[in-house]
C-alpha cells in the first residue's frame, strides 16, 4: 500500500495531526529500510503496530527487517500478521515465511509454505530441491549426531563469528565493547562495527583471552572472515568499503563490502589493496583458499548470480594477480543466500546456505571437491552443528578433525557465538542397495544367481550370490550410477543401472531373468515368448514398418530352426474406421506378414493368417472413446500363433 493510501486510511480512525505524525514515522521508516538501517526501521515501525494499525507493506517490512537481521523468531510474528491480512503474496514471501516457520520448530506449516513456493516458482532451484527431497529431515537425522560441541570460551555480549587460524591462534570477528569513549555503531543492528581479535589456543583445545588483531587491519568499520596462507605472510579479509582513509559508497550512498589483501613484512601488516575484482556496486566477502592455495573462494551479490549471494571462486597467479571471478554454478548455488565458504584439508568445501533443505535460516553443507574442479553430492552435516537457526562459518581441521563454527542459536551468549567441536565420524553417505532375483515367467525366486556391482565406467566393485530367497545386498555410496549384472545358469544375462539417492536408507533394484531355452508348443504365441513388441502398421495402412522388420527376423529364426512347425498369424486394428473398413485392412495385413515371411524361404504352407479387425481390442478404445494415439497404436498389431510342431 502506498503512504498516501496509509494516510487515506488512517483518516478515518484517527486525528489530522496523528495522521501527519505517523506519515513522518513511516517516512523515517521507509528510509532507513531503503538503507538497510534494519533495527532503526523496526523500532519505527513496531511503534505504530502497535497503536493497533494493521498495513500490508509495513507487516511485509517488519517481517523483513527481522528476517535480514537473522532474528527469525521475530519475524514469524510479523509474517504471522501479513499472511493473516492478506495471504496472496510474492512468491519470495512463502520462502521466508518457511524459513522463519522453521525457526519455532513448525516444520509441518513451513513445507506447506515451500509447497506453496514451488508451484508458484516451478524453476526455482530452491522449491525443486525440496520437492525431491521432502524427506529431507530424515536425511538430516542420519548425517546428525557425529560432533561433540562446547562454547569456544571467548565469546562476548555481542556479536563473534567468522573465525580461522593462523599458526597457533584462532583469528576472529567481533562486535564486542573496544571501550573507546565514542563508540560507532552500525545502523543495521546498532551493534558495533566488528574488528578481528586473536585468541591463542591452548594444547587441551580451550583458548586463551582474546586480544586485538593488528591496528593496520582494523579499522573504524567493519573488518571479518580473515584466511591466511599457510606461510602466515599473506592474508585475505573482509572490511566495508574503506582504505587510506577514504570510505566509498555505492549508486545509492550505500557503504558495501570488498575483499582486501594485505603482507606480513617485518613483523607486522602491511601493503593493504583491494582485490581487482571488488565493485563499489555490489558486496564481495568471506574469503576462503584452496589446499593448493591457487584459489580464492568467496561470497559475492555481483549481477549474474544464481541468487541472493553466490559462492565463487578466482584464480590466483604465480605473479600474484587474479583471473576472472567463476560462478560455482547450480551444483552449488541456489536463489537463496550461500555465503561462509572453507575449503578443508582433505579438499572439502564448506558452505553455509539458506537455499536448501534444512532445518531453518543458514545451515552448514558439505560438498567433495573433485579432480575436475567439480562437486560431488551436497549434504547437510546434520545437527548438533546445524540448528532451527544461523549456523556458519564452519571450520574444520582435516587431521584432528576439530574446529570451529558459529551460529546465533538459543543458549549464546552474545548475538552470533564461536563454538568449537571434534567430529566424532566423517559424513560418508551410505546405503545399503539390495534386490530380488526372480525368473520372469514363474516369479520363483532364483537363489545362486551371481550379481555383480560395477561402477559408471564398468569397472567391477564386488560380487555375491543371491541367497536361498532370491535376495543379494551391496554397500554402496550416494549419489553414485552402479550396474548391476546378474547371471544364471540356463537364463540370459540381465544389467541395470541404478543411482543411489540419498533420501531414503536402502535402495532396491529387483531383477527379472529370461530362461535361454523357453518352451514352445501348439498354441503358444511367439511374440510373447520372444519379447517381441507389437508389430506395428502405420494408421489405414497394411505396409510393415522398418522397426517391425527387425521383430519379424526373431519369428523367422525360429520357423528356419523347426522346419516342421506352421504358425497362424492373426492381425489386428483399432476401432477407428467402420468395423468392415477395419475388417478388410486387417486382413491386407495379414497377408502383407504372410508375403515377408514367404519371400524369405518360408512355404506357403507353413504360415496362414486372418484379419480380425477392431473385433479383439486389447484395452478400452472402442468407438466413441477418446484414447491417445499410443493406446490406438496398441491394437494395431499381429500375434504368431503355433498350430502344429510336426
Amino acid at each position: 500500500m502506498k503512504i498516501k493510501n496509509l494516510l487515506y486510511t488512517l483518516f478515518f480512525c484517527l486525528s489530522f495531526f496523528n495522521a501527519i505524525a505517523q506519515k513522518a514515522v513511516l517516512n523515517k521508516a521507509e528510509k532507513d529500510y531503503n538503507k538497510y538501517a534494519y533495527i532503526d526501521a523496526i523500532s519505527i515501525y513496531e511503534k505504530v503496530a502497535e497503536s493497533g494499525y494493521k498495513d500490508e507493506k509495513m507487516f511485509q517490512r517488519l517481517g523483513n527487517a527481522y528476517y535480514f537481521n537473522a532474528e527469525l523468531t521475530k519475524a514469524v510474528k510479523w509474517y504471522d500478521e501479513l499472511f493473516s491480512l492478506n495471504n496472496q503474496q510474492d512468491s519470495e514471501y512463502y520462502y521466508r515465511y518457511a524459513q522463519a516457520l522453521k525457526s519455532v520448530g513448525d516444520y509441518s506449516k513451513a513445507d506447506k509454505m515451500l509447497e506453496i513456493f514451488n508451484e508458484k516458482m516451478k524453476s526455482d532451484s530452491r522449491g525443486i530441491l525440496f520437492e525431491n527431497n521432502k524427506n529431507y529431515l530424515e536425511q538430516i537425522k542420519l548425517n546428525s549426531g557425529r560432533f561433540e560441541i562446547s562454547s569456544a570460551g571467548i565469546n562476548s555480549k555481542e556479536s563473534d563469528y567468522g573465525s580461522t587460524m593462523l599458526n597457533d591462534k584462532l583469528v576472529f570477528a567481533s562486535a564486542r565493547d573496544t571501550g573507546k569513549v565514542n563508540k560507532i555503531t552500525f545502523r543495521w543492528t546498532n551493534k558495533s562495527f566488528t574488528n578481528l581479535y586473536s585468541a591463542i589456543v591452548k594444547s587441551d583445545g580451550s583458548l586463551e583471552a582474546p586480544t586485538r588483531f593488528d591496528k593496520k587491519i582494523n579499522s573504524k568499520f567493519n573488518e571479518s572472515t580473515p584466511v591466511f596462507t599457510k606461510d602466515g605472510n599473506t592474508m585475505y579479509f573482509t572490511r566495508n568499503n574503506f582504505l587510506a582513509g577514504k570510505k566509498g559508497k555505492n549508486d545509492n550512498k550505500i557503504t558495501l563490502l570488498k575483499l582486501y589483501k594485505a603482507e606480513f613484512v617485518k613483523g607486522k601488516w602491511r601493503n593493504i589493496v583491494e582485490l581487482p575484482f571488488n565493485s563499489n556496486q555490489y558486496s564481495v566477502a568471506h574469503p576462503a583458499l584452496s589446499v593448493d592455495e591457487k584459489k580464492l573462494y568467496f561470497a559475492s551479490d555481483m549481477p549474474g548470480g544464481q541468487g541472493q549471494s553466490d559462492l565463487y571462486s578466482v584464480t590466483i597467479n604465480t605473479d600474484g594477480t587474479f583471473g576472472k571471478p567463476e560462478n560455482l554454478g547450480v551444483a552449488i548455488n541456489t536463489e537463496g543466500r550461500e555465503t561462509f565458504p572453507f575449503v578443508s584439508g582433505d579438499n572439502e568445501l564448506y558452505f553455509a546456505t539458506d537455499g536448501r533443505p534444512g532445518l531453518g535460516g543458514l545451515d552448514v553443507f558439505v560438498a567433495k571437491i573433485k579432480d575436475d574442479s567439480s562437486f560431488d553430492y551436497v549434504q547437510n552435516v546434520g545437527e548438533p552443528v546445524n540448528t532451527k537457526f544461523d549456523d556458519f562459518a564452519f571450520i574444520i581441521n582435516s587431521t584432528t578433525r576439530k574446529g570451529f563454527f558459529s551460529s546465533n542459536k538459543e543458549g549464546g551468549i552474545g548475538s552470533d557465538d564461536i563454538y568449537r567441536f571434534l567430529e566424532t565420524r566423517k559424513l560418508d553417505c551410505e546405503k545399503k542397495l539390495s534386490g530380488l532375483v526372480t525368473d520372469s515367467q514363474t516369479n520363483e525366486a532364483l537363489s545362486d544367481a551371481k550379481v555383480i556391482l560395477l561402477d559408471d565406467k564398468f569397472a567391477q566393485i564386488s560380487e555375491a550370490l543371491t541367497n536361498k530367497d532370491g535376495m543379494y545386498t551391496f554397500d554402496v555410496k550416494c549419489n553414485k550410477t552402479y550396474h548391476v549384472r546378474v547371471g544364471k545358469q540356463d537364463y540370459e544375462t540381465n544389467e541395470s543401472v541404478i543411482t543411489v539417492a540419498p533420501s531414503n536408507d536402502k535402495s532396491e533394484l529387483n531383477v527379472k531373468l529370461e530362461k535361454q531355452i523357453k518352451p514352445i508348443e501348439v498354441g503358444t504365441d511367439l511374440a510373447k515368448t520372444l519379447d517381441i513388441p507389437i508389430i506395428y502398421f502405420d494408421l489405414d495402412q497394411a505396409i510393415i514398418q522398418k522397426e517391425a522388420a527387425f521383430e519379424l527376423e526373431k519369428v523367422l529364426a525360429v520357423m528356419k530352426q523347426y522346419p516342421e512347425m506352421k504358425i497362424d498369424v492373426r492381425s489386428h486394428t483399432d476401432s477407428r474406421q467402420t468395423e468392415n473398413y477395419n475388417m478388410i485392412l486387417s486382413t491386407k495385413r495379414a497377408k502383407a506378414t504372410i508375403e515377408w515371411f514367404v519371400k524369405r524361404g518360408i512355404s506357403a504352407e507353413r504360415i496362414s493368417g486372418k484379419g480380425y479387425g477392431e473385433s479383439q481390442l486389447v484395452n478400452k478404445c472402442s468407438d466413441n472413446v477418446n484414447c491417445t494415439e499410443a493406446e490406438h497404436q496398441l491394437n494395431r498389431r499381429s500375434e504368431f500363433v503355433i498350430v502344429s510342431m510336426k
